[in-house]
């Protein structure tokens, strides 16, 4: 048989002869009838539509934890510090795996690999909603919870029983109490989403790196760049519906299917109120059993693009580098010390990691808590703050960084000026940071929390502000969160505190009324009713809500911009050698001070502005009902202004060590000193590879 014209000249195994039907594909793909050109749908590209799949489902089940963060504090009754250990779990297995497989892995079959990744991120995300089927129905606290479909008076003010559980509320547990809750299985059921999340991240590790490395293996040098550069833009679209699948998530009652939604008294705006949050696991999980399916269908290794042979697997395993594969592992280790030396011993290298450090801890900490801070501060509830950040920041975002590597690309930028640039963009979405300050919210007017019964502004943390002499003759108990709302805009926290005597209606239509406490600041109407839910914020909320919003956009697209030109810095500020140990130190340090603490200490200070605590079944402390809106503010907005300010040292340092080191050695700026002037057009495709590997592997939290 006559071997196609296109194929004259070069090697083909007799054994496989391409069959006609291959031979009208290539054919299709050809501009130039005398050029060679890759089929349209070649194994690498095929791979590469694999993975972009891979990416994005990693991406959506990760933003989706961040988005039912505060959905699950109140499902298990836990603090934000504990919720942010339980976030930063990821990480944690993340780190377990990732230099064993970084190095291992390129040894091994690849695609195989990934595809077990994402068998064991899809198990993860399982086990983190796993825990919804077995901790039965979820009870939150209500007078009205036996009376639901009754239109029967309920008495909160007992005068009976006066100060029966006024003086009997301790917040910590009995020893009956605790004997009761150590056999309770639903007390530590938030192991398992731990454990869960620690397993997606495990499962995580293959994906990146071995992905990244098996695409510039064996694509053209031309097309590498474009391949990656086609993940990221994929890779974006992930956060935002993980943002929208977690708003959907949040509108669904948590035992949606199970119970009677006309039943719950409370609305997504109570802080009572938990969505479907374990439903998006659920759906995150079999996204991503699906997008593992496909690697194990991959060979081991490719001919390299443009120079297929098609001749048989076995042999061509040879075509990628051969030296990590023939390497001794004494050689590497002896290497290893003195090539980080040398590393860390570059001081714009250094200095630049140095406030990556801090840059990341503060994305980190506004990333987890963002959607919880529209909460307390703006009285948005879950599920619209997860879906303005999925359909007005994340796009912002992803135009922001399209934006700035066109700009890197069109004017051919330098290290010092693609520095400068990165400067510039991040200082002013700083600056767009300090005018939130001056955007808020007052405080909910809440008695003995935020307000005195008479109607005076007063915060207290003392719970015996919580009872007045208009309550006295009652009940009440001061673990009680089932807040009311009068007419005169003060909200009480339950029907007993504000010395309500009878009710009418039933269910969430239900009205208390001849309440005592109303008569200290009644509304002008003269009612002395209240009904259920806390008061709605005021016209003036929606308008400081609208324009954070715009600012906050505004902020994360300037952001955005310098995101690809600080990359490339970090790329080009070192020697070639040396670029695989920067990244993989770059997203180790990161990770381990930013990714992991990072959620910690955040939720810890923001637990530090909790007015009032909720109790959990085993009578300690459980999940905060209400937060000093101001305080809350102030500290973080604070912290996120401090670590980035202070990032911004270290980062004016690089600039200057960067200008006196290209001054020093005469060469042009865009030239680093190892930059040699032949090949001109293979190294900036090199250079925009390595940069966009880490730009992934920054993004690997995802």
């Amino acid at each position: 048989m006559k071997q196609p014209f296109w194929t004259e000249g070069k090697m083909s195994d007799p054994a496989e002869q391409a069959d006609d039907k291959l031979t009208s594909q290539e054919a299709l793909c050809l501009k130039d009838m005398g050029a060679t050109k890759d089929p349209c749908c070649s194994t690498l590209k095929m791979f590469i539509v694999a993975l972009s799949f891979a990416y994005f489902s990693k991406a959506l089940s990760g933003t989706y934890m961040k988005s039912a963060i505060t959905q699950i504090e109140r499902r298990f009754d836990l603090s934000s510090s504990l919720t942010g250990l339980i976030d930063c779990s990821f990480e944690m297995g993340n780190l377990l795996f990732l230099v064993a497989v970084s190095h291992f892995g390129a040894k091994l079959h690849r695609p195989r690999l990934i595809g077990a990744g994402c068998l064991l991120m899809g198990i993860g995300s399982g086990l983190t909603g796993l825990p919804h089927f077995f901790m039965g129905r979820y009870e939150y606290d209500t007078v009205i919870q036996s009376s639901m479909s009754e239109n029967i008076s309920i008495s909160p003010c007992l005068k009976d029983q006066r100060q029966q559980d006024v003086q009997d509320t301790p917040l910590t547990p009995s020893l009956g109490t605790t004997t009761d809750c150590a056999k309770d299985s639903q007390s530590n059921m938030w192991i398992y989403v731990f454990l869960g999340n620690a397993l997606r991240g495990i499962g995580e590790t293959p994906v990146t790196p071995l992905g990244i490395s098996y695409i510039d293996d064996f694509a053209k040098a031309e097309n590498s760049a474009f391949y990656i550069a086609c993940l990221q833009t994929i890779t974006l679209l992930g956060p935002m519906f993980g943002f929208l699948l977690g708003s959907m998530c949040a509108r669904l009652y948590v035992d949606i299917g199970f119970v009677d939604t006309d039943s719950v008294t409370i609305t997504p705006k109570d802080a009572r109120w938990v969505g479907a949050w374990w439903l998006g696991f659920l759906v995150s999980s079999v996204i991503m059993l699906l997008a593992g399916l496909p690697f194990w269908f991959f060979p081991r290794s490719l001919p390299k693009q443009g120079e297929e042979t098609l001749m048989p697997t076995g042999p061509q395993e040879q075509s990628g580098p051969p030296a990590p594969h023939t390497s001794k592992l004494s050689d590497i280790a002896k290497g290893f010390l003195p090539s980080l030396k040398k590393l860390l011993g570059t001081p714009a290298y250094f200095l630049l990691l140095c406030g990556s450090v801090l840059k990341f801890n503060s994305f980190i900490g506004l990333l987890t808590f963002k959607a919880k801070y529209m909460e307390q501060q703006f009285g948005q509830s879950a599920a619209r703050a997860n879906f303005l950040i999925g359909v007005l920041n994340l796009p912002a975002v992803a135009v922001g960084i399209f934006l700035g590597g066109l700009l890197m690309k069109r004017y051919k930028l330098s290290v010092v000026s693609g520095a400068q640039l990165s400067f510039t963009t991040s200082f002013l979405a700083y600056l767009l940071v300090l005018p939130q300050f001056g955007i808020k919210c007052e405080n909910s007017k809440v008695a003995g929390l935020t307000i005195s019964y008479n109607g005076s502004t007063a915060i207290s943390y003392e719970e015996h502000t919580l009872f007045s002499e208009c309550n006295a003759d009652c009940s009440c108990s001061a673990r009680e969160w089932d807040p009311v709302c009068s007419e005169n805009g003060i909200t009480y926290m339950s029907p007993c505190l504000a010395g309500c005597t009878n009710s009418s209606g039933s269910g969430r239509n239900t009205v208390f009324h001849n309440c005592s406490c109303v008569m200290c600041s009644p509304a002008e109407s003269g009612s002395l009713s209240v009904s259920l839910g806390q008061c709605p914020r005021g016209p003036a909320c929606g308008r400081s809500f609208t324009m954070y919003m715009a600012v906050s956009v505004l902020s994360s697209f300037v952001n955005s911009l310098g995101t690809t030109p600080g990359y490339m810095v970090i790329i080009r500020c070192i020697t070639a050698e040396l670029k695989s140990l920067a990244l993989g130190i770059q997203t180790l340090v990161m990770r381990t001070l930013g990714g992991i603490p990072a959620p910690v200490y955040f939720g810890a200070l923001i637990d530090s502005t909790c007015l009032k605590w909720g109790v959990n079944k085993c009578g300690g402390r459980g999940a905060c009902r209400m937060y000093d809106a101001d305080m809350y503010r102030v500290i973080f907005l604070g912290l996120i202004t401090c670590l980035s300010g202070s990032s911004y040292f270290f980062i004016v340092a690089v600039i200057v060590l960067l200008k006196r080191q290209f001054k020093e050695e005469g060469g042009k700026p865009a030239d680093p000193p190892h930059t040699k002037q032949d090949g001109q057009e293979l190294l900036p495709t090199q250079r925009e590879k390595e940069a966009d590997r880490a730009a992934d592997q920054t993004n690997g939290q995802f």
